[in-house]
């Protein structure tokens, strides 16, 4: 890639992640070409589509996610490594506002740019998960689907105005449910 192109490509991802804090998934993409300081054709050359743009800004934060979910197991006990991932990951995507819609998405769209990312943050929370279990540590009965499906809700519930504090005392509620031993 040419250094101006490259630049340019810089420059819109460093003017997206604002814009998309501020605004949600759903923001104008001209406000975000106007905010890196390039015309709305030269970010579509970029990023065809918006999931181009949210999977480029995403899949790095994804990565590190999955990447703190070895450093958690690795440090602590399985249900404190689960439930210190778990309150990351929902205060990600409560920090980016319309996140979960589009993670939920992807899980269920191979073809989708954010699946892979996608699917190994679900795996990687499933695995924290088993070894919770395998030491009698959470609910037998819980799974890796279940428990994407919370915390997504969660987030969900947190992203929405006026309701942050909510699923804060709400995270507390199910994980309690969750983890069986959080003496510990």
């Amino acid at each position: 890639m040419r250094a101006d192109a490259q630049a340019n490509r810089d420059r819109l991802l460093t003017a997206a992640g604002p814009v998309l804090a501020e605004h949600g998934a759903d923001a104008s993409m001209r406000d975000i070409a106007r905010r890196a300081g390039v015309g709305l054709a030269t970010l579509l050359r970029h990023f065809p589509t918006r999931e181009a743009l949210l999977e480029a800004l995403l899949r790095t934060s994804f990565d590190a996610l999955t990447a703190r979910a070895a450093e958690v197991e690795a440090d602590g006990s399985p249900q404190e490594a689960l439930m210190v991932w778990l309150r990351e990951f929902v205060a990600f995507t409560t920090d980016n506002h319309g996140v979960v819609t589009s993670m939920v998405k992807a899980i269920e769209e191979p073809e989708s740019e954010l699946h892979a990312s996608c699917v190994a943050l679900k795996a990687a929370g499933a695995r924290l998960l088993t070894r919770a279990q395998a030491a009698d540590a959470a609910r037998s009965d819980v799974d890796g689907a279940d428990l994407f499906a919370l915390v997504s809700a969660l987030a969900w519930l947190g992203d929405q105005p006026g309701h942050e504090a909510r699923a804060k005392r709400l995270f507390d509620v199910v994980m309690g449910a969750i983890v069986t031993d959080r003496a510990a």
